[in-house]
C-alpha cells in the first residue's frame, strides 16, 4: 500500500488518496496548521481508497498543514484548488510591479507564490529571507548597490525546497543559469529614446520576417549571427550586391518581423555555433536571447547589443515586429512558473492531464489572472524599454479572448502605431472554443491581425498536401475564390468574408514555417521547368503585395529562397536556414521586380485602402477570360488596372475604359510584352503574367 497522500482541490475541499478506508470509518480526521485546528464538516468516502473531506472555512494556502487519520499522518498540498476561480480572485496581485526595482542605494525583489510556505532571495551567494503578502507575493529589499549581481530564489513548495528563477528577470548570467539585477537606464544607445523615425500607420504596413542568425550568418563581412549584425550598413557581398541591413531597408518592407528574441532554448550561448533554433522554445521571456549576443556571460551585453539592433533598424525606417510565444514554455516541469505555482499557469483536461493544443507538450493557461498579467506585463516592457512596434502572437489560437483584448488596449495607449498580429488557428487546446482567438473571432479583434491561411492556400495549394495546387501553380484553381481574397477578405457579395476591414488580413504565401515557396512548387509541379515555376513564384508574390490587406514577405522570398526541401528547419542548421546572399546577386532582377511592386504600394494608396467601405467604393472585377483574373482600381487622380494569367496560354483582355494606359510594371518585361502604352482598349496577357496598368484621369 502506497503512503496516503492529501490534496487540496477545492477552497474547502481535501482528497485523501491512498487510504484504507474501512480501517478509519469510526476515526474522525483531524487537520492542523501548527496550533490552530481546521474543522473538518463532512468526509464523503469516493471509493475503497479516496476520501473528500470538507472544511468549515477555506484552506490556508501558504501554510503548512497536516492530516492526521488514525496512526497515519502526513502534509496536505495545494492541487487543484489553484486553478479555481476562488484562488484567482484570492491570490490576484496583477497591478503589483514583480520582479526587481533596483537603485543604487537599494534594490527590491517581488515574486508571486501563494502556494509557497517559505521563500529566499539568494543574491551573491547571501541569502535574504522574504516576507509573504496576502496576495501570495514575497517581498525583500535589500540595500546597497546591486547593479550587475546575480540572483535566484530559494522556495519551498509542497514540502520540497528547490531554486527557481526570477520569471521577471530582466537579464540573465550565461545559459539562462541565473537572473542578474541590471540598472537598464545605463543601457540605451545614444538617441535610442529620442528616434525620429517615420511611425507607419497599419494600413501602410509591408512586413518582412527575419530570423537574426538567418539574416546575418552568411555575410561576408561583419557580426555574424548576431544582434550587432544587423546593425551595420553598406555590407555586401562578393559581387557587391548590398546585403544585411542595407539591403533591407532598399527593398522598401516598412516593418521587420524578428523571430523570438526573448531567451530561449536548445542553443549553448557559450557554443552557438554548435546549435541553432528558430526560437519557439521559450525560457525567460523578458530577456534578450544570449546566442545573439557578442558575450554570452556579460549581462548587460544583451541588452545592449539588442537596443543596438532596433535602434538601427529605426534609423532606416523601419519599425520592428517581435515574434513572442506565449502560448507554452520549452519545459513545464522545469520552468519556474511550475516551481513556483505547481498547476496554476498550464491547461489541464478534465482529467488531469496536461493540455497540449500548442503540440509541446503543454499550454499556458492565459486566461488566470496572474498569467494575463505576467503576459501584459511582458508587452508594456518589450514597448517601453525597447521601443518595439508590434507582436507577433504565435499559436494566437491558444491565447484567450480577453488577453488580447486587453494586450490591444495596452498597446493603444501608446503614442505611435503599434501592429498586433498572429496566427488564429483553431487548436485542440483545453479552452472553450467560443474564448479562443482565432480567426473565426477576428470581429472581437478589431485592432489585431490575422494571418490568411486562405489567402495562402488558395494562391499555392493546400498546405498539408505538398501535391495540391492553387491559382497559381494549378491552372487558375480556386478562381472564384480570388475576388474576395484580393479584396481583402472583408466584402459582402465577393465570396467568403473573413474580416470586418482590410487591415485584419494578412496575406501571405510563405512564412518560416513548412516549405519555402520555391521548395514547395517543386513538389506540387514538378514537371514544370525552372523558369515556369519561377513565374509562378512571381504571381504568388506579385499577388501578395498588390492585394488589399497587409503583404507578408518571408526573408529571401524575393530571390526564390529554399532550404534545400526542409519543411521544417527549426533546429537544422544554418547550412539550410541562412540567407544565401550570393543568391540574392543573381536574382537581382527578380528581387528589382519586387522592389517596384513595393515601391507601387507604397506610392499609391489605392493599393492601401483603409477601410471596407472604401474597397467596395474603389475595387471592381473585370470580366476576362477565366481562369485570367482582373481588377480595377477607381482613383481620384488615376485607375489602376491589375490582370493575372496563372496558365501556359496568351489570352485578350479588356480594359475598363478607354484612353491611354501605361503599363507599369510586369514579371514578363521585355519577354514578349506589348509596347508600355497602350491606345487601345484590349490588351494581351501573356503566359503567367501578373501586369499593373495606369490611367490618369484627365
Amino acid at each position: 500500500m502506497k503512503n496516503i497522500v492529501a490534496w487540496v482541490d477545492d477552497k474547502n475541499k481535501i482528497t485523501v488518496e491512498n487510504i484504507l478506508l474501512d480501517s478509519f470509518t469510526a476515526q474522525p480526521p483531524q487537520v492542523s496548521s501548527g496550533q490552530d485546528r481546521l474543522f473538518v464538516t463532512s468526509v464523503n468516502r469516493v471509493n475503497e481508497t479516496t476520501a473528500e473531506l470538507k472544511l468549515e472555512g477555506h484552506f490556508p494556502i501558504g501554510k503548512e498543514v497536516t492530516l492526521i487519520w488514525g496512526e497515519h499522518n502526513c502534509p496536505i498540498h495545494p492541487r487543484a484548488v489553484v486553478r479555481t476561480a476562488w484562488f484567482d480572485d484570492q491570490y490576484d496581485a496583477s497591478d503589483e510591479t514583480l520582479g526587481y526595482i533596483y537603485h543604487p542605494s537599494k534594490t527590491s525583489f517581488a515574486i508571486w507564490s501563494p502556494t509557497a510556505t517559505n521563500m529566499v532571495l539568494v543574491l551573491e551567494n547571501k541569502k535574504y529571507p522574504m516576507d509573504r503578502c496576502p496576495n501570495g507575493v514575497w517581498r525583500t529589499t535589500v540595500k546597497g548597490d546591486s547593479n550587475g549581481c546575480f540572483y535566484y530564489f530559494l522556495v519551498t513548495v509542497n514540502g520540497e525546497e528547490s531554486l527557481v528563477n526570477d520569471p521577471y528577470a530582466r537579464s540573465m548570467t550565461a545559459n539562462s543559469k541565473y537572473g542578474v539585477v541590471i540598472d537598464l537606464e545605463s543601457t540605451d544607445p545614444v538617441g535610442f529614446r529620442s528616434s525620429s523615425y517615420s511611425k507607419v500607420e497599419k494600413k501602410d504596413a509591408i512586413i518582412y520576417e527575419l530570423h537574426v542568425r538567418d539574416a546575418t550568418s552568411a555575410l561576408d563581412t561583419g557580426v555574424k549571427g548576431k544582434f550587432l549584425g544587423l546593425t551595420e550598413t553598406l555590407t555586401q557581398n562578393k559581387d557587391g550586391y548590398s546585403t544585411g541591413l542595407t539591403y533591407i531597408k532598399e527593398l522598401g518592407c516598412t516593418h521587420v518581423q524578428l523571430l523570438p528574441l526573448q531567451d530561449f532554448a536548445r542553443v549553448d550561448e557559450l557554443k552557438p555555433e554548435d546549435d541553432y533554433n528558430w526560437g519557439y522554445d521559450p525560457l525567460y521571456y523578458f530577456v534578450p536571447e544570449g546566442s545573439y549576443a557578442t558575450d554570452a556571460n556579460d549581462a548587460y551585453a544583451r541588452i545592449n547589443e539588442c537596443k543596438q539592433m532596433i535602434h538601427a533598424f529605426h534609423n532606416q525606417e523601419l519599425s520592428v515586429i517581435l515574434d513572442v510565444v506565449y502560448n507554452h514554455v520549452f519545459s513545464q516541469e522545469d520552468s519556474s512558473f511550475e516551481k513556483l505555482v505547481p498547476g496554476y499557469y498550464f491547461r489541464y483536461q478534465a482529467d488531469g492531464s496536461l493540455s497540449d493544443g500548442s503540440g509541446t507538450g503543454n499550454d499556458i493557461a492565459t486566461e488566470r489572472k496572474m498569467v494575463r498579467a505576467f503576459i501584459l506585463d511582458c508587452v508594456d516592457y518589450w514597448l517601453t524599454e525597447y521601443q518595439v512596434d508590434g507582436f507577433r502572437f504565435d499559436l494566437m489560437g491558444a491565447i484567450d479572448l480577453e488577453t488580447m483584448q486587453q494586450v490591444q488596449t495596452r498597446c493603444q495607449q501608446e503614442n505611435r502605431p503599434i501592429l498586433l498580429l498572429g496566427e488564429g488557428w483553431e487548436l485542440d487546446t483545453a479552452l472553450a472554443p467560443q474564448k479562443k482567438s482565432t480567426n473565426f473571432h477576428a470581429e472581437q479583434l478589431p485592432g489585431i491581425s490575422f494571418f490568411n491561411d486562405t489567402f495562402r492556400d488558395t494562391l499555392k495549394g493546400n498546405l498539408f498536401e505538398v501535391a495540391h495546387a492553387g491559382y497559381v501553380n494549378g491552372n487558375g484553381q480556386f478562381y472564384e475564390r480570388m475576388a474576395a481574397l484580393l479584396s481583402g477578405s472583408c466584402q459582402e457579395g465577393l465570396g467568403q468574408k473573413l474580416f470586418s476591414e482590410p487591415s485584419q488580413s494578412i496575406n501571405f504565401v510563405e512564412c518560416h514555417d513548412n516549405h519555402t515557396l520555391w521548395d514547395r512548387l517543386k513538389l506540387s509541379n514538378p514537371d514544370a521547368s525552372d523558369e515556369v515555376r519561377r513565374r509562378m513564384h512571381q504571381l504568388a508574390t506579385g499577388l501578395t503585395l498588390l492585394s488589399q490587406g497587409i503583404p507578408f514577405l518571408h526573408a529571401g522570398q524575393e530571390f526564390f529562397r529554399t532550404k534545400q526541401g526542409d519543411e521544417n528547419s527549426y533546429i537544422s542548421g544554418d547550412a539550410i536556414n541562412q540567407l544565401d546572399w550570393d543568391q540574392r546577386g543573381k536574382e537581382d532582377a527578380n528581387v528589382q521586380w519586387v522592389r517596384g511592386l513595393i515601391k507601387l504600394r507604397r506610392e499609391y494608396p489605392l493599393f492601401r485602402l483603409g477601410s471596407a467601405a472604401e474597397i467596395a467604393y474603389r475595387f471592381h472585377v473585370i470580366q476576362a477570360p477565366e481562369p485570367v483574373f482582373g481588377f480595377v482600381l477607381f482613383g481620384e487622380r488615376e485607375d489602376f488596372t491589375v490582370f493575372v494569367n496563372p496558365t501556359e496560354d496568351v489570352f485578350t483582355v479588356e480594359m475598363p475604359a478607354v484612353g491611354q494606359w501605361k503599363k507599369m510594371i510586369s514579371n514578363l518585361s521585355g519577354v514578349g510584352s506589348p509596347t508600355s502604352c497602350l491606345l487601345e482598349q484590349v490588351a494581351e496577357i501573356w503566359a503567367y503574367e501578373l501586369v499593373v496598368w495606369k490611367k490618369d484621369r484627365y
